[in-house]
């Protein structure tokens, strides 16, 4: 067992987020300032180290590498369940929890609510007892998101299970996040998430409510998370986007059309962005080279469209990958996520 430290805790963090191609996973792990690697769906490897994730969502067609950079040296662990890596500046983290047996049975879908229990009261623990107190982004990937009726439907008590293993927490510090539905039946959850020794400034869109400020239509627990998270004043660092959809208010928009609900995503981003330039005016009003998105498609047969959709909009002046996953909401066709920041 071992835990990270700060190494030079004076130097303000740096990250920036790349995809790269016809690059091995190994030749990237090898470079001193690689925080994580993420490789997505089957063809990723399995390797055994703390900076490598493989991220289990089949990509529409070839996809790069994710890889993030902070400063050399990297150091990384193990800490029980918890897979860390740190630059000093910087903490990323991974954990993977399995449903517990005798309950994921028909009808009974507790096990998320306990899975996730878990691993949040597995994460608050790590980065409470360390230099990296202040969580900024987390990504959580679990099966079957929306089987169930009613508060008994798998997020809505994977919410619960989050909430509970958080513990007591300021819903105006709550980070950036995203909760994707993974297709392969597998019953693990996996949380990733990035911590600083330095707290970031939350983003809220004025087109929406705040996730968790929804009302109890959506469950007993409403969602723990910001729609974006500022880096920390002064550092290198982008923008981090929540997953957002075709959501006005706290309702779901344009049921049953596909490109209505990605135009009504953009002008979403639209007004986040312009929410977080009023903090840093220098970042761009639009997505450009600069940005990174990851696009989550419900339907395997939308995924052609989305991408001759990208395609259109952003030529390859845009850095992204396409990705089948099933959404929150049964009525969304799709959800992005990613990190903006200056070309």
């Amino acid at each position: 067992m071992s835990r990270p430290a700060p190494l030079h805790p004076e130097v303000l963090p740096r990250l920036r987020v790349d995809y790269v191609d016809d690059t091995a996973p190994a030749d990237l792990l090898a470079q001193p300032d690689v925080l994580a690697v993420f490789g997505f769906g089957d063809a990723a490897p399995v390797l055994d180290d703390p900076r490598w994730l493989r991220v289990p969502l089949q990509p529409y067609g070839p996809a790069p590498l994710e890889v993030w950079r902070g400063q050399a040296p990297v150091h990384h662990g193990r800490d029980g369940d918890i897979a860390w890596s740190t630059d000093g500046h910087l903490l990323f983290g991974a954990i993977e929890v399995d449903e517990p047996e005798g309950h994921t049975g028909q009808g009974d879908h507790s096990g998320i609510l306990l899975a996730a229990e878990h691993a949040y009261r597995e994460l608050t623990r790590f980065i409470g007892g360390g230099e990296f107190p202040h969580l900024l982004r987390i990504w959580n990937y679990l099966d079957a998101i929306t089987h169930g009726d009613g508060d008994t439907e798998r997020y809505r008590q994977f919410c619960v299970g989050r909430a509970r293993g958080l513990g007591t927490f300021d819903t105006s510090q709550l980070p950036a996040a995203t909760a994707i539905g993974r297709c392969d039946d597998a019953r693990t959850i996996q949380v990733y998430w990035l911590a600083a020794r330095l707290p970031g400034i939350p983003v809220e869109n004025p087109r929406q409510v705040s996730a968790y400020q929804y009302p109890r239509q959506y469950g007993p627990q409403p969602p723990s998370f910001a729609r974006a998270m500022l880096p920390p004043a002064g550092s290198a660092m982008p923008l981090m986007l929540s997953g957002t959809a075709s959501v006005v208010g706290h309702a779901s928009q344009h049921e049953g059309e596909l490109l209505a609900q990605l135009d009504e995503t953009f002008v979403n981003f639209d007004a986040l962005i312009a929410s977080a330039r009023r903090h840093r005016p220098d970042l761009p009003a639009e997505f450009g080279p600069g940005s990174r998105l990851k696009i989550y498609v419900r339907d395997a047969a939308d995924l052609p469209t989305v991408a001759e959709a990208f395609d259109a909009r952003f030529g390859d002046r845009l850095p992204r990958v396409v990705l089948h996953a099933a959404i929150c909401r049964r009525e969304l066709a799709l959800e992005i996520d990613g990190v903006h920041d200056i070309g």
